[in-house]
C-alpha cells in the first residue's frame, strides 16, 4: 500500500502499458464506468496514459486528473477537447488543485495554497467559457489571462468537472466550478456533514452539484476472507515505514490529509493494532491504508454483503459516485464486479442504461494507479 497523495511509489507491478491495458479491460469487464487515472511526482502522467488506453477499451471513460495552472487555459481546453473527440465521448476531469507546496514547486509553480485556489478558480472559469462560449475568450485575471482565446472544435459533451477539498477556500471553488464534489472516506456522519456544506454553499450560487466518495475496497466472500486479507497487508508494512510516512504526511497543507490522519491518530494506533480490525473507526471502514499512503486512506472491508449494505449507506447520503481501488488493483476489480455488484444491481442502485452525459446513481471508477502486491 503506497502512492497517493504526497507520497511516493514502490510495488511489484510497474505501470507498464500491457499492465494498464489489463487493468482497463478488467474494469470495463466488470462493467465500471470509468477509471481514474491520477497525476503528481509519483505516478506517470494523466493525459498521456488516458490517451493511450481510450484506444484499448471500447465504452470504459476516463477521469483524468488536471493540474490548473501547469499549463494555460486553452491549451488544458484544447487537450481534453481532442480526447473529448478522439475517445468518442469519454473524458471526465478530476481537477487538482495541489495540496503540497513542495511538489507544485517541483512543477515550477510557487504560489501559495490559497493563490492556487484562486488561481484555479480562474482556471475554470475560462475553461468553461471556452468550451460553451460561440466568442473568443478575452479575460485579465489575477493569475492568469487570456486574449482572443478560442478553440477549433469544443467538446461534445463538455467534460464534467470533478472536484475535492476540504478547507474553506475549496469549499467556495467547487460550489462555484464543480460538476461533482468529491470526499476522501470519512466515517458517513462526516461525510454527511461535509456533503451539508457544499450543498448550503452551492445552493448560496444558485447551484446543485452531485457527490462522489473515494475510498480502498477489500471484499471477499466472506468477512473473514476480507479481514485476513487486511492483516496481510497490514503485516507487510513496516514500523519505520509507518512512522517516516506520517511525519511526511504531517507536514502537509492539506485540510483534508489532516482529517485522514486524525482517523488513525497519525500512525499510533499500529503500534497496538494485533489485528486490522482494531484499525476500523466506523463497522466496515478501517484505516490501515492511510498508515503509508497519501490521500485517500480508508477502506471498505468486509463480505460482499457487507461491503454493500456500507455503499448504500453512504448512498443513502446523496453519494452518486463511488471511485474504488484495491491492492492489487487487478484481482479486486474482480473481487468486486462479480461479487458486489450483483448485490447493488438488485438493491436497484446501479443504473447502467443512462446516457452518457446523464449523472449515475451508483457509478464505479476505479483509480487506475500503479498496482503494488503489499
Amino acid at each position: 500500500m503506497a502512492g497517493g497523495h504526497g507520497s511516493s511509489m514502490s510495488g511489484d507491478r510497474p505501470a507498464s502499458l500491457h499492465y494498464l491495458k489489463q487493468l482497463a479491460l478488467a474494469a470495463e469487464a466488470n462493467r465500471f464506468e470509468a477509471v481514474l487515472i491520477p497525476a503528481g511526482l509519483w505516478c506517470e502522467d494523466a493525459w498521456l496514459t488516458a490517451a493511450l488506453l481510450a484506444d484499448a477499451t471500447d465504452s470504459l471513460k476516463f477521469l483524468v486528473a488536471l493540474r490548473p495552472g501547469l499549463v494555460s487555459p486553452l491549451l488544458s481546453a484544447q487537450m481534453a477537447s481532442t480526447l473529448q473527440w478522439q475517445s468518442g465521448g469519454r473524458v471526465l476531469l478530476n481537477v487538482v488543485t495541489g495540496g503540497e507546496s513542495s511538489e507544485q514547486r517541483a512543477f515550477g509553480d510557487t504560489l501559495s495554497k490559497e493563490e492556487r485556489y484562486e488561481r484555479c478558480g480562474e482556471f475554470l472559469d475560462i475553461t468553461r467559457r471556452l468550451w460553451t462560449s460561440d466568442q473568443p475568450v478575452t479575460v485579465a485575471g489575477k493569475h492568469l489571462t487570456a486574449e482572443g482565446a478560442v478553440l477549433a472544435r469544443r467538446p461534445d459533451p463538455a467534460p464534467p468537472i470533478f472536484f475535492g477539498g476540504s478547507s474553506p477556500a475549496a469549499g467556495d471553488v467547487a460550489a462555484a466550478h464543480a460538476d461533482t464534489y468529491l470526499t476522501w472516506g470519512e466515517p458517513p456522519a462526516q461525510v454527511k456533514k461535509k456533503l451539508d456544506w457544499i450543498r448550503g454553499l452551492a445552493a448560496d450560487r444558485g447551484r446543485e452539484l452531485s457527490y462522489g466518495i473515494r475510498l480502498h475496497v477489500i471484499s471477499r466472500d466472506t468477512s473473514e476472507e476480507a479481514w485476513a486479507e487486511a492483516n496481510r497487508l497490514l503485516n507487510n508494512l513496516d514500523p519505520q515505514t509507518v512512522r517516516n510516512a506520517q511525519a511526511s504526511l504531517a507536514r502537509s497543507e492539506s485540510e483534508g490529509q489532516r482529517l485522514m490522519r486524525d482517523l488513525h491518530g497519525g500512525g499510533a494506533a499500529f503500534d497496538e493494532a494485533a489485528d486490522a480490525r482494531s484499525l476500523q473507526v466506523y463497522p466496515g471502514l478501517w484505516t490501515g491504508v492511510g498508515l503509508v499512503r497519501g490521500g485517500a486512506g480508508t477502506a471498505l472491508v468486509g463480505s460482499h454483503d457487507e461491503v454493500a449494505d456500507l455503499i448504500a449507506e453512504y448512498a443513502d447520503l446523496g453519494l452518486d459516485h463511488f471511485i474504488l481501488s484495491g491492492y492489487p488493483h487487478l484481482e479486486e476489480a474482480y473481487h468486486f464486479g462479480e461479487g458486489v455488484r450483483p448485490r447493488l444491481a438488485a438493491r436497484g442502485l446501479l443504473n447502467d442504461g443512462a446516457a452518457p452525459s446523464e449523472p449515475v446513481r451508483g457509478a464505479f471508477l476505479p483509480d487506475l494507479s500503479p498496482s503494488p502486491t503489499s
